[in-house]
């Protein structure tokens, strides 16, 4: 059993302030802690092809997307709200990113392989129908969502949130497709301070508390989304895998391990082969300690594994 990695140099480009947290250096990070765990040997390296217009537009309203283009500065930078400044490449990157989960799709969907993780900036999670925002520009899990529907003879695709921070732009995308289970648990009352008051019979929200540590969450997450996808039966797993609820995080107030990372993986493997002959599609959010978000991507992997 192996796992395919999908990147590409692309992702690297959104670079528009060297004292933003969602940084280029963040790819680096994950890329030497894969080299130094000795995972290589069940490690598949891919690079990724942008994603086609029309698999945007799944996700995103044409104006939106339309408007993203129109805005890109011929130099510096411009911001869409007051987190995410965006340069003439965020775009480039942007397509990079939602290509490579669009790839991961195609691989396990195809068969070649059971289990995909995309090592890929800018994250998507925060990113709405019509709007980009909290750094993400395209929603890449779920364009990765509707592609999976579009394309391929499934019915029910499950999405798992560990990032610390809602999904709101996920949840804005499905919340009215019932065809996506999505499960999310953040940090209560932290950005984009949402998600708490959702009452929706496929969104199984678990906000938290600050100050929340591992056994809290784990009981949280145990009890609200294995039930909730035993019932569902999901054909695909994508996971929006954020890790900047670990401890080492300086933007959030909970308090992950890697062994958190590595447990609820592993659950979610579990779910994935009773239901969905073992595919899982994993897709980078999160995670801006550059040592923590290392290590914790090593762990979920082995999770996976």
């Amino acid at each position: 059993m192996s796992i395919t990695i999908f990147s590409h140099p692309d992702c690297e480009l959104h670079n528009p302030d060297p004292e933003h947290p969602e940084c280029p250096e963040r790819i680096a990070a994950i890329q030497d802690q894969l080299i130094r765990s000795g995972l290589d040997y069940v490690l598949r390296q891919k690079e990724a092809t942008a994603a086609p217009l029309e698999a945007v537009y799944r996700a995103h309203s044409k104006a939106y997307v339309d408007e993203l283009q129109r805005m890109l500065p011929a130099d510096g930078h411009v911001w869409l709200d007051p987190d995410t400044p965006i340069t003439g490449d965020s775009f480039r990157a942007a397509l990079a990113a939602a290509g490579a989960a669009i790839n991961a799709v195609d691989e396990v969907m195809q068969g070649k392989e059971q289990q995909a993780f995309c090592a890929i900036r800018p994250p998507g999670h925060h990113a709405t129908y019509d709007q980009g925002m909290g750094f993400c520009l395209l929603n890449n899990v779920a364009i990765a969502a509707c592609h999976a529907l579009h394309d391929y003879p499934i019915e029910r695709v499950a999405i798992i949130d560990f990032d610390v921070h809602h999904g709101n732009g996920t949840e804005d995308i499905f919340q009215n497709d019932e065809r996506v289970l999505l499960c999310s648990s953040f940090q209560s009352q932290l950005y984009p301070f949402t998600g708490d008051d959702t009452d929706n019979a496929h969104i199984v929200n678990i906000p938290l508390p600050a100050g929340t540590k591992s056994l809290a969450w784990r009981e949280a997450v145990y009890h609200g989304w294995l039930p909730a996808l035993e019932a569902f039966k999901p054909q695909l797993i994508l996971i929006s895998a954020g890790f900047d609820g670990h401890a080492e995080e300086e933007m959030a107030h909970f308090f992950l391990v890697e062994d958190d990372y590595f447990w609820i993986t592993e659950k979610l493997k579990r779910v994935a082969e009773q239901h969905a002959e073992g595919r899982v599609v994993s897709v980078l959010e999160g995670g801006y300690n550059l040592s923590a978000l290392g290590r914790s991507v090593v762990a979920h992997l082995k999770g996976l594994l």
